[in-house]
């Protein structure tokens, strides 16, 4: 994984040092909050409804066992003893003394971490999905690239006061797994027939009040003219994304008003202008950032391990949990491990506590090789675990409560912190998804069902993706009550796409009969092994609206 440079350290330190002179300046009074809000903001923290929050970067969504040691003292010393992973593959504290936020930030920094860009009218963390470098249908490792963005875009003087934020995912797999269709850029990494690498570049994606699937706008990119390519869609932004209103600054709207031909031409215009620039990428270049997601050491394993197949077939706990929890790994042997988040009613999804996080570090060292991915999915990846080590692994992350076999399936939440913590929330989510978990915490039903994705939203904001969820959740106020829309249809991945409303809004304590309602649908309609968004696009909505909306529907008996 990626280590820092001289540069790197010497950045980071200088903005610690920065933001702690204007703490203490505006704790004193000689800044106002109105002042102070683009400061803090730009180093990642926010004002919430009871404290501070703290966003901590995690670029590419990759920590080592040291970092998430680190995040594990924070939640215990500076927050309530847990964090909360997010679907940027961030991290975040919900309960920070604005004192102490220059402690935590030099604690960051000195585990080569900051918060640098995780708020703010900029470009935020680069994504990419959580196996890359290796899932078994990757076509080439995205990260070098990834890091080359990261580090072009952080303190990039030209583009730190955008209209609005802008977000960039790349992806390099058969499967879309970093969402790539729902940011501001997404970036489709392969390879031609000569075998040079090319991307795909996607533009005006993103969710919010304004639901969008962004659109392709150049092939065949040599991956050379990444970063001029990519500055000239920022310089166009920048230049007539609208600052006037909020809800209409996002790039998704200038693509929009424009035409994606009309704003591909104006890109290729002032692309003309850079594009041999000094920012034009060389081989030297690559080599020097992909020299730090060089392959592990693996070992050479021609066969399953006899002992790994005999514990497959004498517990089936296990053996459920090796089909929904693991992953192909491109290495022979080998697995990737989805550590779930999502355990039920004992915790909200993506919070994790401090010890956990110091388990998941030790497991990491022990059975892998000390590095750890966050999935947007807000669940925690262990990339490179021996399949003769996945049993004792397990046994492990079951004490933990981290060992939930439910990836993928209709437990397996996506949701936002909501009004509990967030002040631009309508209603708190976190209440709903603990019901929905708790109507539908039956295993072998959820195995029934297969593959269903469920994302919750507080608000418009759409922070827990809930338009690309297969069922989608989305809170909003009415006079002062807390209501629940549902969408169905939503998607992520190369088949993209933006869930439909069914009808009239829910109360919360009416939210799980919903559900109820759409999966008895969903279960008289489908054929063999159709998948519930499939059975969606093939049926239409109006089934499902009508069999929820109708009193006399009969009920799924979820319960065992």
């Amino acid at each position: 994984m990626y280590r820092y440079d001289q540069y790197d350290h010497a950045l980071v330190q200088a903005r610690v040092a920065q933001f702690r002179d204007q703490v203490a300046r505006r704790l004193s009074g000689e800044l106002s909050e109105e002042e102070f809000l683009p400061l803090r903001l730009q180093n990642g923290v926010y004002l919430q409804r009871h404290a501070y929050m703290l966003r901590v970067a995690i670029p590419y969504g990759t920590l080592s066992s040291n970092q998430l040691r680190a995040l594990a003292q924070i939640a215990e010393g500076y927050d309530r003893g847990y964090g909360h992973f997010t679907t940027r593959q961030n991290i975040q504290f919900n309960w920070i003394e604005l004192e102490q936020v220059p402690d935590i930030l030099q604690l960051l920094a000195d585990h080569e971490m900051h918060a640098i860009q995780t708020s703010g009218n900029c470009v935020r963390n680069i994504t990419t999905e959580a196996f890359a470098g290796v899932a078994g249908d990757e076509l080439i490792d995205p990260r070098p690239l990834a890091e080359i963005l990261r580090q072009w875009s952080t303190v990039n003087p030209e583009f730190l006061f955008l209209p609005r934020k802008f977000k960039i995912a790349i992806s390099s797999s058969e499967m879309d797994r970093a969402a790539i269709r729902a940011h501001d850029i997404g970036l489709y990494l392969y390879k031609d027939e000569q075998g040079e690498m090319l991307l795909r570049v996607m533009v005006g994606g993103g969710l919010g009040r304004t639901p969008i699937l962004n659109e392709m706008i150049r092939e065949a990119l040599p991956w050379q003219h990444l970063l001029t390519y990519v500055e000239a869609v920022l310089r166009v932004y920048n230049r007539y994304g609208r600052r006037d209103n909020k809800y209409k600054a996002r790039i998704k709207i200038l693509v929009k008003a424009l035409g994606v031909e009309a704003f591909a031409q104006e890109v290729e215009r002032e692309w003309e202008q850079i594009r041999d620039g000094v920012a034009e990428l060389t081989s030297e270049e690559y080599t020097r950032v992909a020299h730090n997601f060089q392959a592990p050491d693996y070992e050479r394993i021609d066969a399953i391990d006899p002992d790994f197949g005999a514990w497959l077939a004498r517990d089936p706990a296990f053996s459920v949990w090796v089909q929904n929890n693991t992953r192909p790994h491109k290495v022979s042997g080998y697995s990737s491990v989805i550590l779930s988040t999502k355990p039920g009613e004992s915790a909200p999804p993506g919070d994790v506590t401090a010890e956990q996080m110091r388990v998941v570090a030790d497991l990491a060292q022990k059975y892998g090789f000390g590095e750890i991915r966050v999935a947007h999915e807000q669940n925690l990846v262990l990339p490179d675990i021996r399949k003769r080590d996945l049993y004792a692994l397990w046994k492990t992350l079951r004490t933990h409560n981290l060992a939930t076999p439910n990836i993928g399936l209709l437990t397996d939440v996506i949701s936002c912190p909501g009004g509990d913590y967030c002040s631009l929330a309508s209603t708190r989510s976190l209440p709903v998804a603990k019901a929905i978990q708790a109507r539908f915490d039956n295993l072998d039903f959820l195995h029934d069902l297969g593959e269903l994705s469920l994302n919750i939203s507080g608000c418009v904001n759409a922070c827990g993706h809930h338009h690309i969820g297969n069922i989608g959740i989305l809170g909003v106020d009415k006079n002062g009550e807390e209501f629940f829309q549902i969408t169905i249809g939503g998607a992520q991945g190369k088949d993209s796409s933006i869930g439909k409303v069914i009808g009239p809004a829910f109360r919360a304590e009416e939210v799980p009969e919903a559900i109820n309602r759409l999966l008895s649908v969903y279960l008289r309609y489908r054929e063999v092994e159709e998948r519930f968004v499939d059975t969606v696009r093939r049926i239409g909505i109006a089934p499902f609206k009508e069999g929820v909306y109708q009193r006399e529907t009969a009920r799924v008996e979820a319960s065992a």
